[in-house]
């Protein structure tokens, strides 16, 4: 290093290297603020680090990123995790970094099933709590991340566990008038109230399939919706306090 005392004269090739440097000082400092990254891949690594306080694996580096649980009363463990980001990053680069990272979780990856293309992947996993998956979509220079982990003990606690091969539908009512609900020619009527606590609610274990399904209730006019249930699923359809039925919430 150069030592340069009061009053001494630096000579012309020094005073230019030194103007070179808080350039490059200012250039590097302007690039933080603004979010802009000069190419100088020496320095700078666009590897993917994981957030240790992320609910479910996710980068640090990331443009969009949310974590919903669903819940039951009564049962303090989410029966179903799910994580949605989008990732400024190439999908490559982030299926390595989830691949990676979800290994260390203990999940295995199952190959049945499995979709790999260049603009997208689909990949099931068996983990420590149960089930599991992982959407990637590439979405222009960036990858959006649907992840989502099912916990089988807390399904099943809270009675709403899929028999083997079949989709559970459970109905609630939170109003104060009956309510009948019409699914695949079958009625149910739902008294007030009817699955504010567990376990309450009618359940049923459903082959899957698309189903249509219809809401009566005083004083308000027939509302007619269609859900599709996938095997090893369960969801509630809820009749709202005020009589309006709500969209279906997926419970596992």
């Amino acid at each position: 290093m150069m030592t340069v005392r009061p009053g001494t004269r630096v000579p012309a090739r020094w005073r230019l290297f030194a103007c070179g440097l808080a350039l490059l000082a200012s250039g590097i400092a302007a690039a933080g603020a603004t979010g802009w990254m000069p190419h100088l891949p020496p320095l700078f690594s666009s590897a993917l680090t994981p957030d240790p306080d992320a609910a479910l694996p996710a980068p640090t580096r990331t443009s969009y990123r949310e974590i919903g649980t669903t819940k039951m009363l009564g049962i303090e463990a989410p029966l179903r995790t799910r994580l949605s980001a989008r990732i400024p990053a190439k999908l490559g680069d982030v299926l390595a970094f989830y691949r990676a990272e979800l290994g260390k979780l203990g999940w295995q990856e199952q190959p049945d099933g499995a979709d790999i293309a260049s603009d997208h992947v689909r990949l099931a996993y068996v983990t420590p709590l149960g089930p599991a998956a992982l959407e990637l979509d590439r979405k222009g220079s960036s990858t959006s991340v649907d992840l989502v982990q099912r916990n089988k003990e807390a399904a099943t606690m809270a009675h709403v566990m899929p028999k083997p091969g079949r989709a559970a539908l459970m109905f609630t009512n939170l109003g104060d008038k009956e309510a009948v609900l019409t699914l695949d020619n079958h009625t149910v009527t739902l008294p007030p109230r009817a699955g504010k606590e567990r376990p309450e609610a009618p359940l049923f274990n459903m082959p899957p399939g698309k189903y249509s399904y219809a809401l009566k209730v005083d004083g308000r006019s027939d509302r007619d919706m269609t859900i599709e249930l996938v095997a090893g699923d369960a969801w509630d359809v809820t009749v709202g306090p005020e009589g309006d039925l709500w969209s279906p919430l997926q419970l596992y």
